[in-house]
């Protein structure tokens, strides 16, 4: 019989192939198990029939044939029926063609359904070598059979071969059903691993990872599952452990960068005590922290809730050159470390007797300037630790870094401070005093600054008696939030002032102003409005420079929106005629002029602030209130919502 009448009397999965590697003939066997009709297959190269995970090893299985006088065998995978991968030996030697002499390599699967031991054999040493451990897992016996691998996994399941009713019992209740259907997928797939926990007698909880694969054995051989096992154990321990490090590493270095954010914004002394109270024990751990700052030559103390007041009332208000480790820190500028009472009492014996070392439980202290040598005094913070505690050199640079910080945020805050006072002092002259008594009319005036940049502002308010008997009111706002901004806003009131006792109306006013600053090129500009009242029949005339619209309230309850005609800000555009309007302010009824700062704020439009301004204005003069409570009630409302800027508030009434 020659190789190609046996190949076709062949049952198992048969092909002759060239020494090149081509197929010649292929029974239809092997081309079922190669997934594949046999016509497609002729004249191919073999190893191109294959799946890439199995194409070189099918490529040098025939290689091995036609090198060598000798009968080479490797393990292969068919890609198999119906999606069915199935594992088969494979034997490859040269024979003669049915016609002349040409050398020809057949290659055919064996029967090893009697051996089925052979076929996982290459498992075994994979997975061994991987290690990892390998279980084979048989539906309808309904077991597992330990087929080798790692050894230390054989105590996973003791008895090499145990029913799955020995081993769900062993897994995590929480984790069986995902196990169970893991075994009995339906997909002929490599499963993704998944994790489990697994009891031992003598190991208690381990932490395994299995993946499973489904097989036939052989061709004509029956279906496993094969079930692969990792021991995560230790690893899992190493992950967690290093994962909270981690953790604690991330969380510490966000609370670092908070506390320094804190600390860069904080704009009172008020606001540093509380960032650095309510932050520095919690970054570094400590059981305890306090601040104290330098008064006149003096320690002022405050603590956080976790160290009491009388522990350290003994420092308060002690002078900076008593023999104490927190003035000599503060003296020095270096960082002072106390691992224990002893350490204290050696180091300091004429400190006075504090109780801050708690004596009955004996703590370590950590203490760090606000500042570098030789730098003015400012303060330090300390932190309560456990007896002995030393905090590494790495922490100790940050909390000197964040001290040095916390010591410039001080020294900004302080300088910012005195620039305050002094700009609030000047503002203060600026701003006038309202006549007394001024005929026919009743007019209140409210101002505060603003909550940024220096606390002032530009918004003034004016009014004062006309030649002719009429009472000029203004309010207005100059572009800022500081001292320059304050001596601007002086400069135009006074110019207006000036102007207004010569001109007649308040457009004539505004546009000789706004040449006159125009002409002196400032730097800023200045919104305003202008009213002249006549107080016998109420006749209004006003105009505008780029001003928030005026808010007219009726007795009613009602009110409007005014918006004056005029020109724009002042200061801006030469040669700007400023238009005016004429309308009467009736008896039971009120004007308010406001600045920006009390209708427009965080989340609140221009126009929703005037009808809010307006509706609480109408009410206030149906409720009959007088100008004065009128212009609380609009001014405590803006500062309700959160305003910003500075505010200032004109409220006129007919008397």
């Amino acid at each position: 019989m020659d190789a190609l009448e046996e190949l076709h009397r062949s049952a198992c999965p048969s092909v002759l192939v060239t020494l090149d590697g081509a197929v010649r003939d292929i029974n239809a066997a092997m081309a079922t198990a190669l997934g594949r009709p046999a016509e497609q297959c002729l004249g191919r190269d073999f190893g191109d029939l294959w799946p890439a995970s199995q194409r070189m090893s099918a490529e040098n299985l025939v290689a091995n044939a036609a090198r060598a006088d000798a009968v080479a065998m490797r393990e292969l995978e068919f890609p198999g029926r119906d999606g069915v991968p199935m594992a088969c030996l494979l034997e490859a030697r040269q024979v003669k063609g049915a016609v002349g002499s040409e050398e020809l390599t057949w290659v055919r699967a064996l029967d090893a359904r009697n051996d089925l031991a052979s076929l996982l054999i290459p498992f075994r040493l994979a997975t061994a070598a991987a290690g990892l451990g390998l279980w084979m897992y048989s539906p309808g016996k309904d077991q597992l059979e330990w087929l080798g691998g790692l050894p230390s996994l054989v105590a996973l399941i003791p008895d090499p071969v145990a029913p799955m009713s020995r081993v769900m019992p062993a897994v995590h209740s929480d984790d069986r059903e995902a196990f169970w259907q893991l075994l009995h997928s339906s997909s002929f797939q490599q499963s993704p691993w998944l994790r489990l926990r697994y009891h031992t007698l003598h190991g208690g909880w381990r932490r395994l990872a299995v993946q499973v694969r489904r097989l036939q054995l052989g061709f004509g051989g029956p279906e496993r599952t094969f079930v692969v096992v990792r021991d995560d154990t230790t690893q899992e321990k190493r992950n967690q452990k290093a994962h909270a490090a981690l953790t604690a590493e991330r969380q510490r270095a966000k609370d670092t960068a908070e506390f320094s954010a804190a600390l860069i914004t904080a704009a009172r002394e008020q606001e540093l005590q509380q960032v650095v109270l309510t932050r520095l024990a919690a970054t570094f751990g400590a059981g305890g922290a306090l601040l104290a700052l330098v008064d006149d030559s003096r320690l002022r103390i405050s603590t956080d809730a976790r160290i009491a007041m009388h522990e350290v009332q003994a420092l308060h208000g002690l002078r900076l050159d008593h023999p104490t480790p927190l003035s000599e820190a503060i003296r020095t500028g270096k960082p002072q470390f106390i691992t224990d009472r002893a350490d204290f009492v050696r180091r300091w014996p004429q400190a006075p007797l504090l109780r801050l070392l708690r004596l009955g439980s004996d703590y370590a202290i950590s203490i760090t300037p606000l500042g570098e040598p030789g730098d003015q005094p400012l303060g330090a913070w300390a932190m309560l630790y456990r007896r002995g505690h030393l905090p590494p050199l790495d922490e100790r640079i940050l909390v000197s870094t964040l001290a040095d910080l916390a010591g410039q945020a001080l020294k900004r805050i302080r300088l910012q401070q005195a620039h305050v006072e002094l700009a609030t002092a000047l503002q203060q002259t600026m701003l006038p005093a309202l006549p007394e008594h001024l005929p026919g009319l009743e007019v209140a005036a409210r101002y505060r600054p603003s909550r940024v940049g220096l606390d002032i502002g530009g918004d003034w308010y004016d009014a004062f008696m006309m030649p002719d008997g009429a009472i000029a009111l203004e309010i207005g706002d100059v572009q800022g939030h500081d001292a320059d901004a304050a001596a601007f806003m002086g400069q135009v009131r006074v110019s207006l002032r000036a102007i207004a006792a010569q001109e007649p109306d308040p457009g004539s006013v505004l546009t000789r102003a706004n040449e006159l600053l125009v002409t002196t090129s400032p730097a800023r500009f200045a919104s305003c409005t202008m009213l002249h009242i006549d107080p016998h029949d109420g006749r209004v005339t006003g105009t505008s420079a780029g001003h928030v619209p005026l808010l007219y309230a009726h007795g009613d309850g009602s009110h409007e929106v005014r918006e004056l005609p005029g020109g724009p800000v002042l200061g801006v555009l030469s040669g700007t005629e400023y238009r005016e309007a004429i309308f009467t302010l009736e008896d039971d009824s009120a004007l308010v002029m406001v600045t920006d700062g009390v209708v427009e704020g965080p989340g609140l439009t221009l126009e929703a602030g005037l009808e809010r301004a307006g509706r609480l204005a109408a009410r206030a003069v149906h409720d009959g209130l007088n100008a004065e409570q009128t212009a609380d009630r609009i001014l405590d409302a803006a500062f309700a919502v959160d305003h910003l800027d500075d505010v200032a508030v004109l409220v006129i009434r007919r008397a």
